[in-house]
């Protein structure tokens, strides 16, 4: 199994640092969901996981060797990403777009064969697409689009995925089914997920292990149940609330109260209102 991890990492652009002595060892076979407010780092730290950014300090190591060493197909082979506003070539179709995930594993000898029809098929039925695969993909809807990069990350068949906001322009639904897809790869195929949520709900129901950023630094990581405390919430995104882990039925509730009350307003406990995450 593909080992990633984030040594004193630190990431910027230009003159301005972003992420600074980040340190990250990706949980094997787990969901991981980076959260925080905008701004505060997390498509950075994946871009960086994912070797599009050179560190300005710090190193990634896939399988205990700097990314930066290795070549660039063979990471692919390992690790596939799915950036947050991917361009989409002129005119490609659905299925064109979705088979480009296997290019990591051809070269001079080996060109397309069966069993790359086969894992570009089940992409598709994956992810339901397999109907749009004739369609143009600058034709689709926001929703439909997204469901068809992700089938292209499938069809990637690495051992761990990178997805930045995975459920971006999708509806309840979607978001649910994507978030449900995502949850199958790990408990059926032992595969290793590292995604960005905005949505703490469903970060807090999908994910394995939670880790909340602000201003390019971790505040916490752990279980949902760790991370997902009032101070925690406060501390990461500016709202006092309430935190209620239930533990018969393995919900957990958050109730937001409000916005910039002091840091010792927050309150743990039960209460009324409507539940903002459950888990």
């Amino acid at each position: 199994m593909t080992a990633l991890r984030a040594e004193r990492l630190s990431l910027g652009y230009g003159c301005r640092t972003v992420v600074e002595d980040f340190d990250f060892a990706v949980p094997p076979g787990q969901v991981t969901a980076v959260v925080g407010p905008n701004g505060c780092g997390k498509s950075t730290v994946l871009r960086g996981l994912a070797r599009l950014l050179r560190p300005t300090g710090g190193q990634v190591l896939l399988d205990g060797v700097d990314i930066h060493t290795r070549p660039t197909k063979q990471v692919a082979r390992q690790v596939g990403l799915l950036p947050q506003s991917p361009l989409v070539p002129d005119g490609i179709t659905v299925a064109e777009l979705v088979s480009r995930g296997r290019h990591p594993h051809h070269g001079l000898l080996r060109q397309w064969t069966r069993e790359d029809e086969e894992v570009v098929a089940e992409a598709l039925e994956l992810t339901g697409t397999a109907d749009l695969a004739a369609r143009r993909v600058d034709e689709l809807s926001g929703g439909q689009r997204q469901r068809v990069w992700i089938a292209m990350a499938l069809a990637q068949r690495t051992d761990l995925l990178l997805l930045d906001e995975p459920t971006s322009f999708l509806d309840i639904a979607h978001q649910v089914e994507v978030l449900d897809l995502v949850r199958d790869l790990v408990d059926a195929r032992g595969t290793t997920v590292v995604m960005v949520l905005h949505d703490l709900a469903m970060a807090a129901r999908y994910a394995d292990h939670l880790v909340a950023m602000r201003h390019g630094e971790v505040v916490a990581q752990g279980t949902p149940q760790q991370v997902v405390t009032a101070e925690t919430v406060c501390d990461v995104f500016g709202v006092t609330c309430r935190v209620r882990w239930e533990e018969l039925t393995g919900d957990l509730t958050v109730v937001p109260l409000g916005r910039h009350v002091p840091r010792g307003a927050a309150v743990a406990g039960s209460g009324g209102g409507p539940a903002a995450v459950t888990r």
